[in-house]
């Protein structure tokens, strides 16, 4: 298989993108916005100290998946190269839908998630996809 289309990947957009995803994560998930809907649906216990063990550890976990997902949007735009924010938003919403919230949607069927739950973390899915891919799309070299 070749790989030179690796070579176009625009690294630091794939940071930045990344670091972009994280922030939306913590408005997203912040009281702001959708934090007491999502602790009521997923009855997480905000005030219990051994919830909060390791949130260190999730959270860098957190910020590596979201790295691997804007690498491999990084891919698709090298490989069909594209370039524009308008186009990275398009693939975003393709990636975002087709594979993010896909793949949510078949886990929370089977394990009976409310809908509400669904919305919140598949939308945070598309919206993260969106933004990722309009940045690695419309960076300039």
């Amino acid at each position: 298989m070749n790989m030179t289309f690796l070579d176009r990947i625009h690294w630091i957009a794939v940071v930045v993108a990344a670091l972009a995803y994280f922030v939306l994560g913590a408005l997203w998930y912040s009281k702001i916005l959708f934090a007491p809907k999502w602790v009521a649906y997923t009855k997480v216990d905000m005030n219990d100290p051994n919830g909060k063990k390791g949130f260190g550890a999730i959270m860098f976990g957190s910020f590596i998946f979201m790295f691997i997902t804007c690498i491999a949007i990084a891919t698709l735009v090298a490989k069909f190269k594209m370039s524009g924010c308008w186009n990275g938003m398009k693939l975003g919403t393709l990636t975002g839908f087709c594979f993010g919230v896909s793949a949510i949607s078949i886990s929370y069927l089977y394990e009976k998630r409310p809908l509400g739950l669904h919305l919140i973390n598949g939308g945070y899915t598309l919206i993260g996809n969106i933004i990722a891919a309009a940045i690695i799309a419309g960076w300039k070299f």
